[in-house]
């Protein structure tokens, strides 16, 4: 016993995922969105209150108007409408084999723009077969599969895909042989070492594992039955055998051996010395059909996958040849340990296979992309896959992974399989950008009622309207909003991954809040020469108009398009906009009305309102063209 508890891999592991979990991509968002509209609102609200308290006299009525306009400028349905959204995607993805762990995950999923997986089941079939067992000339030897045989079958560690293709190959009469001890395997050594006894009670270290690693540890090497010395020539003899199998695609192990005169009780890594170079065992793990066009795909959606392996760069270059990854360069793990993190974040963008890595190796890879301004997943089923899992933005495992895995994981797909995932990606763009919608609608609206509210304080004798009336209208508008988890996506929206930009946010809070303010001002100018000793009436004409303008803006900012002519919402969006408007207009005219302090308006003033409605859409239709012709793709960095 070497190491114990905490010290162990398994131990390691455990640390790892009992850390907190840092935060995925869409949450960092909605984080800074909510700190930036907690701190825009404050600022407002303070300057509202001090300001009407000096110019009307009134602190109480003025603190009570600051309240509701605080409440009316709070997007407080966001969380709704967001966990609403990111459900019916969960349902929907559910009905793919998308299975949703972490509701948070949808729409990072669908802002994921760099997918690091393994090749074993992802680009091949995942059927891992025996294919060669041959000796250091390349000649079919017995011999080789025996003690490769023997080190598989007394292996207690860690279950091996490739052990289990050896004990599945051929069924071997190994009983005349008694283990007597086993080093493990571990990332580090890349080998695992079995100790057995013979019959005529003669003892052998057996080892297996990464040809490159089992050679520093051999001296000697067979030959046609003859132990002879390993020399630089011979060396290099038995490199380019091993080099020759990997270009082929074959996933190569080589076998040693060490005979051991004095036999004693435990070994440890330092008694791996002056092994006896046997020969090697090969393996192929065939393409997986459809994968060239599932990758083909995820390009086109501006996915960019990048494999990690624990394979040599032949090997993993020649199946990413034939199933289609289109490589740049390629990193192994000896290359990685010489770079600092600054040289390797430098290169990291352009790299796209990943070969001999360990689990600590790709969580520092995993780490430095998403410091690079990356949204990474990981897709992994192992138990070293965890940590990877846990640092992604987002991790994929599937359903026939380890439970750590799958605990780890924030999505869970019920077949490894790239089809799977683009599916998935799809529905998380749809879930991000329906979000998108209310914040945009939001924020394009109250930023315009800040300025309004705050001219209106300054330059009128009397409220713009009352408390109870803002109440009255921002619970009509985000009612209105709660079908926005139904509304169409526009292909156009799905076509690229879209991320949370805060720079977006301000530029389009700051492009149509001020179209916003100057339709309420316009109102209030029509307003006041017709209402100007009827405070009633005017904050009625001013309910009306802000209720239509913020509720029916969204048919307009929902879509890049011609909104009803290219692009057209959901039904249920439809009907609960113009339901709700409807009922806000209404309501002056009902007994209701004069609960809430409406006035009848003349039926001049409902046309010069309509009027004015129609006038700010088409002026937002206008501006949202130019808008997204400047930032289009500002959301997509």
């Amino acid at each position: 016993v070497v190491k114990t508890g905490a010290d162990t891999e398994f131990g390691k592991i455990a640390k790892n995922l009992a850390e907190k979990e840092t935060d995925n991509e869409f949450t960092k968002g909605v984080s800074n969105f909510s700190v930036f509209i907690l701190k825009v609102i404050i600022i407002f609200v303070i300057f509202i209150l001090v300001v009407n308290s000096l110019l009307k006299g009134n602190f109480l009525e003025s603190l009570l108007f600051s309240i509701a306009v605080a409440v009316g400028l709070t997007p407080e349905f966001l969380p709704m409408i967001m966990s609403v959204t990111m459900a019916k995607g969960s349902i929907n993805m559910s009905k793919k084999g998308v299975i949703v762990k972490k509701l948070s995950a949808i729409p990072t999923f669908g802002s994921m723009d760099i997918l690091c997986t393994d090749k074993t089941g992802t680009l091949t079939e995942d059927k891992i077969q025996l294919v060669k067992y041959i000796d250091i000339h390349g000649d079919h030897s017995e011999r080789v599969l025996l003690y490769a045989y023997l080190n598989s079958v007394n292996q207690t560690g860690i279950t091996n895909p490739m052990d289990t293709a050896v004990m599945n190959f051929k069924k071997l009469d190994v009983t005349e042989y008694t283990k007597k001890d086993e080093i493990p395997f571990d990332f580090n050594r890349k080998r695992m070492t079995v100790v057995v006894e013979s019959a005529n009670k003669e003892t052998y270290m057996i080892t297996k594992g990464a040809p490159e690693e089992i050679f520093q540890c051999c001296k000697f090497y067979e030959d046609n039955g003859t132990n002879k010395l390993l020399d630089p020539n011979n060396s290099s003899q038995l490199i380019d055998r091993y080099l020759s199998l990997s270009s082929e695609g074959y996933r190569v192990l080589a076998v040693a051996i060490k005979k051991i005169p004095d036999p004693r009780h435990g070994y440890t890594v330092k008694d791996e010395t002056d092994l006896e170079m046997l020969g090697y065992i090969a393996f192929l793990d065939p393409p997986k059909k459809g994968t060239r066009e599932a990758l083909e795909k995820l390009e086109e959606m501006g996915v960019e996958v990048k494999i990690i392996t624990g394979d040599n760069d032949l090997v993993a270059k020649k199946i990413c040849v034939e199933v289609g990854v289109k490589i740049k360069s390629i990193l192994n793990s000896h290359d990685l340990h010489q770079m600092s993190d600054a040289e390797i974040k430098h290169k990291v963008n352009d790299i796209t296979i990943f070969a001999r890595f360990s689990p600590d190796d790709k969580n520092r890879i995993i780490r430095l992309l998403r410091e690079n301004g990356h949204v990474v997943g990981y897709m992994g089923d192992g138990i070293n896959d965890a940590p990877s899992l846990r640092s992604a933005d987002v991790g994929i495992s599937v359903s026939n992974g380890v439970d750590v895995a799958k605990e780890s994981a924030d999505i869970i797909l019920t077949q490894k399989s790239l089809h799977q995932l683009k599916d998935g990606i799809l529905e998380g763009r749809r879930t991000f950008t329906n979000t998108m919608k209310y914040i945009m609608m939001g924020i394009s609206s109250n930023f315009g009622n800040m300025f309004s509210v705050l001219g209106a304080v300054i330059f009128l004798p009397f409220l713009p309207m009352l408390p109870i009336q803002i109440l009255l209208n921002n619970f009509l508008y985000d009612l209105s909003q709660v079908t926005i988890p139904t509304d169409n996506v526009d292909r156009n929206f799905l076509a690229k991954p879209k991320r949370w930009s805060m720079k977006f946010v301000r530029n389009f809070m700051l492009t149509f809040g001020p179209i916003s303010s100057f339709y309420d001002f316009a109102s209030f100018f029509v307003l006041y020469i017709m209402f100007k000793n009827f405070p009633g009436s005017f904050q009625t004409g001013w309910f009306m108009e802000s209720l239509a303008t913020q509720t029916l803006v969204i048919h307009i900012i929902r879509t890049r398009m011609t909104p009803f002519v290219q692009s057209r919402p959901s039904k249920y969006l439809f009907i609960s906009t113009i339901v709700v408007v409807a009922l806000g207009w209404l309501l002056p005219f009902t007994p209701l009305g004069s609960y809430f302090g409406f006035s009848r308006l003349p039926f001049e003033a409902l046309m010069m309102l309509v009027g004015i409605v129609i006038a700010y859409l088409l002026t937002v239709e206008l501006g949202k063209r130019m808008f997204f012709r400047k930032y289009f793709d500002l959301q997509s960095q």
